[in-house]
């Protein structure tokens, strides 16, 4: 119960006021309890297009958008927002962290900000045309949520101090792994399943494996690792790729 209040406190906006246990055994099960609150915020995006679903598309997918953020308390888009403002500075990669931690908000902060809040109204939009729609508002916040997991436990961190290095002093690697591994091969069945595919199946496990790989390379090569930030805008960005990726597949009836 700990490890899912920790879970709670760290990457939601959910007042959870209690002064909780950080030792290895509580990170290591905040951070497999991650999958579980992308499925919590899944449903309540899937809850919302429900109740929308005689609205017009676009204020649906407004509304969508808007309890994602307030589910999440923005924490993630954040992150994104300091990812575009450090990468597009084209400093040092001292200096671009120094940035990323930086509260107020830049021009390339903001046009990635507006760029990541207009695909997501898009593809909600699109999603709302699709059968079993819920489907895909649930599994993809949870799969995202999986693969920053692998990212972060793979992945050294950027600077010897902050919240992102003291995580990575107080976690069981293997562990970690091994939950997220089976969560995400059992939810990219169930959506196989679902949809009749085995091809959908393969194609979802293989972009994120891709995804994590590449972003991974990004941040190691621009910042040194993997930071807070990193973190967030990565949840953000897997979020998007697999929503497109989706819409791609069954656009073309793949």
């Amino acid at each position: 119960m700990n490890s899912i209040l920790l879970a709670l406190q760290f990457f939601t906006s959910l007042p959870v006021r209690k002064e909780l246990p950080l030792g290895k055994k509580e990170v290591s099960g905040m951070y497999m309890a991650l999958p579980i609150i992308g499925a919590g915020i899944g449903l309540l995006l899937a809850g919302t297009a429900y109740v929308t679903v005689e609205f017009n598309s676009f204020l649906a997918a407004m509304l969508i958008l808007l309890v994602g953020l307030i589910a999440t308390g923005g924490l993630h888009v954040d992150g994104f927002a300091d990812l575009g403002d450090a990468f597009f500075s084209y400093q040092e990669r001292e200096k671009r962290l120094t940035i990323m931690d930086d509260p107020r908000l830049g021009a390339f902060g903001t046009l990635s900000l507006l760029i990541l809040l207009g695909l997501k109204i898009g593809l909600f939009i699109e999603m709302l045309t699709l059968p079993h729609s819920w489907v895909l508002l649930v599994t993809v916040p949870i799969l995202s949520r999986a693969a920053v997991v692998y990212y972060f436990t793979l992945t050294n961190t950027a600077k010897q101090n902050g919240i992102a290095y003291f995580f990575k002093q107080h976690f069981l690697r293997t562990r970690m792994l091994v939950a997220v591994s089976t969560i995400s091969l059992l939810v990219s069945i169930a959506l196989g399943v679902v949809y009749k595919s085995v091809l959908l199946l393969a194609i979802m496990l293989s972009v994120m494996v891709f995804a994590i790989w590449l972003y991974r390379r990004f941040t190691v090569k621009h910042f040194g690792g993997v930071t807070g930030d990193l973190c967030g805008a990565f949840i953000e960005g897997m979020e998007v790729l697999l929503w497109f990726v989706l819409i791609v597949y069954f656009s073309f009836a793949i």
